[in-house]
Order: structure tokens, then sequence, then C-alpha cells
């Protein structure tokens, strides 16, 4: 799956437990009638994938969907969703070609450079 939107938070890689599980947190902002404010995670080595980018950007995130359950002391089932990413891209911004105020471009020369002793004749 993929999502698309404005970058709103990126916070900094925090480090959990003896192993050093690493997390770090993105926030995103969904172009839609209804903006979303999405909070997405990036584990491990998909941590460094966020050093590149900065609050502001229009990005394309790859994720991927988790759920979990979890039974509390009482015995209920209690569930947990999250979002997670795995790769990240700069939306390209989108632009026309350059157009020429006639309406066509000159066709290129075949002729090498313009020196007087590499012209054709």
């Amino acid at each position: 799956m993929e999502v698309t939107g404005k970058i709103k938070i990126i916070n900094e890689t925090q480090t959990f437990g003896a192993n050093g599980f690493r997390k770090r947190e993105l926030v995103l902002t969904t172009d839609e009638q209804y903006p979303q404010m999405l909070l997405i995670e990036f584990i491990q080595d998909k941590c460094d994938a966020l050093n590149n980018f900065q609050v502001g950007q229009d990005v394309k995130i790859y994720i991927n969907l988790k759920g979990r359950e979890w039974i509390n002391p009482e015995g209920h089932a209690k569930y947990f969703n999250s979002i997670q990413g795995w790769k990240i891209e700069t939306l390209a911004q989108e632009t026309s070609a350059p157009q020429s105020l006639s309406g066509f471009e000159p066709a290129p020369s075949d002729f090498g450079s313009n020196e007087p002793d590499d012209l054709p004749f």
C-alpha cells in the first residue's frame, strides 16, 4: 500500500531495550477533502530512510498495516493498529516542458562546431 501527503513532523530515532530496537515516527498530512494526520512508524534500519527528508516535503510512503491483540489483566481483548513505513520517496513536482515562443524547437545541427574550418561548404 502507499499513501501520499506532506510531512508535518519527523521525530528523532528512539531506542528501546537491551537489544537496541529502534523506532522513528513521522506524521503525514494527506491531501484530501478531509485531510488526515497519519502517524507512520519506521523501525530498525528503516529509521535511516528519513534522514534526507524535511518537514513540508510532499512524499509518497509505502506502508504496511499492522494489528495485534492484547489480553488485559481482566481477560478482555484489546486491539491495536499501527502503520509501518518501509520506503519513502519525494513526489516529483509536475512541470510542463519549456516551449519556444514560436511554438517549435529548432532542429539540432549535424555540422559539428561553428568554427570556419568545420563548415560543410
